[in-house]
Formats: structure tokens, C-alpha cells, sequence
């Protein structure tokens, strides 16, 4: 994040990448279930879709206002700059987090609308199951130990490569294909396509994304210990990424 830059600004960052990212991963999941029948195909082209798209994303979007896209990292970067004496203020969430949850709808309304769906079809793809809250904890809380720890060595210029590759992963390893992101998955729930989730299962995975960022906080803490605060006058560079499917 550059507190240099109008709030307004970043705001405006925040909303159009969402949107960017959500559209992403909404649009590439209709045309590959338009091009293939067979699900892993299917699986592995929204994924390849997705990575390419966050590190883009990031990487344009992450000196204007830290190409969050997530409020869990949002909150996660307010959470630890409160001891570093830098970095998000309640203001800057206040506004953050609502522009990340209306570029994600946008991002779901243009991805439907680009391949000629209704604009807005609620998902009915249930994902309402234990195995899955619990690939949402994991899949949340190592997004935020991959994106605060680079902050915390000093190298979140590897930000684009490093988070889009860890989401890549871990569409593969997680059993939700790792949204890890509410505002993401509250937009995905208004499209009822590959990568839909029926509205009845968001509150379930909203629930296990901040469980996950809780340990993911608490992981950074363990391995990397606590923020150093900030001498008088000196910045403490926060992470520059964010998200997931």
C-alpha cells in the first residue's frame, strides 16, 4: 500500500482489481466447460487462468494500494501494522473492504455477461461440508503466512510470482480449490457457473476464511516472530498481494 497515494485511489484499485481477478476466475471456468467435458481439464484451465491473471493483477494494481483484493488481508495488514505503528488505519478498511466485495459482484456480472449469460443467476453449486471449511481454513491461512512473510524477509517484490503461485497450488491440494477470500466468494455466488457457490454455502466458507486467517496471523507470529516497530520516520513496507479462487 502507498499511504501517498488518495484514498480514493486505492479504493478505486481495490474495486477494479477484484473485479479484475473475479472475472478471471469466472469467465475462465465457462470457457472451459464450454471447451471440455472432462473436469480436470476443466479444473486445471481455470487454474492456469487464475495464476497468470492475480500475478498480473498484483503486480499493476500493488504500488497504488497493495493489491489486497482480500479482506482478510486487508485486515491482516491493520492488524499487524497496529504494532509497527504503520499501515492500515480503520478508515482505510472501512473503505477497503466493501470496494473489494462490489468489484467481486462486478467481476461475477461482466463474466456472465461476457459469454452471454444472464447477468446475475444465483450459483446453485452447494459446497457446504466440514472437508471443505477445513481446505478454506488451510487454504487462508497459508495465503496470509505466504503474503506476510514476504513482507516480513523483505521480499515482497516476489509478491506477483510467489501468491499467484501459492493460489495455483493450491487449487490442487485444497478440497475447495482455495477461495480464501470473502469478497471472492461472495462474488462468486452470483453466477451459477463452473465456479459458482450457491449463497446458502457463503457464510460457511466466509466463517472458515477467517478461522484460517487467525492461524495464518498466528503461524506468522510463530516463524517469523512479531513485526518490528517503527523508529520515528521509517516505513514499514506492508505486503503487496493478495488472493484466491
Amino acid at each position: 500500500m502507498n499511504a501517498l497515494v488518495p484514498l480514493g485511489r486505492r479504493a478505486a484499485a481495490e474495486a477494479v482489481g477484484t473485479a479484475g481477478l473475479v472475472a478471471v476466475v469466472v469467465g475462465s471456468g465457462i470457457q472451459a466447460t464450454e471447451l471440455s467435458r472432462d473436469v480436470g481439464t476443466q479444473l486445471l484451465a481455470n487454474c492456469l487462468a487464475t495464476v497468470f491473471g492475480l500475478g498480473v493483477l498484483i503486480a499493476v494494481f500493488g504500488p497504488v494500494s497493495g493489491a489486497h483484493f482480500n479482506p482478510v488481508v486487508t485486515l491482516a495488514a491493520w492488524i499487524t501494522g497496529r504494532r509497527s505503528g504503520e499501515g492500515m488505519s480503520l478508515r482505510d478498511v472501512a473503505v477497503y473492504v466493501p470496494a473489494q466485495i462490489a468489484g467481486a459482484i462486478a467481476g461475477s456480472v461482466l463474466a456472465n455477461a461476457m459469454f452471454g449469460l444472464p447477468a446475475v443467476t444465483f450459483s446453485g453449486h452447494d459446497r457446504s461440508a466440514s472437508h471443505l471449511w477445513l481446505g478454506e481454513v488451510v487454504a487462508t491461512a497459508g495465503l496470509l503466512l505466504v503474503v506476510l512473510g514476504l513482507a516480513r524477509a523483505g521480499r515482497a517484490s516476489l509478491a506477483p510470482a510467489v501468491v499467484a503461485a501459492f493460489i495455483g497450488a493450491a487449487y490442487w491440494f485444497t478440497s475447495s480449490t482455495s477461495f480464501a477470500n470473502p469478497a471472492v466468494t461472495i462474488g462468486r455466488a452470483f453466477t451459477d457457473s463452473f465456479a459458482g457457490i450457491t449463497p446458502a454455502s457463503v457464510p460457511g466458507f466466509v466463517a472458515a476464511q477467517l478461522v484460517g486467517a487467525a492461524v495464518g496471523l498466528g503461524l506468522t507470529a510463530v516463524v517469523f516472530g512479531p513485526p518490528a516497530r517503527a523508529a520515528a520516520g521509517t516505513a514499514v513496507p506492508l505486503a503487496a498481494a493478495v488472493p484466491a479462487r
